[in-house]
């Protein structure tokens, strides 16, 4: 992974937790990294961190989050 696209990721999950407050920081930050370690070895890149949080936000909102 790029220097950009942890970056991006590690926003991402700011993003997250402050749209789930109730969920904590520690489980925000599992769902991305386990959405994130789907797209492992893709060779396209572009566009990983947005998928991530699509996934990530039906995950924690189909959770009651």
């Amino acid at each position: 992974m790029s220097e950009n696209e942890r970056t991006v990721i590690e926003q991402l999950v700011d993003r997250l937790v402050s749209s789930y407050p109730d969920v904590a920081p520690e489980t925000v930050a599992t769902v991305v990294a386990h959405n994130h370690a789907e797209f492992d070895g893709r060779p396209v890149r572009d566009f990983i961190p947005l998928f991530v949080e699509r996934r990530a936000r039906r995950e924690l909102a189909s959770a009651g989050a």
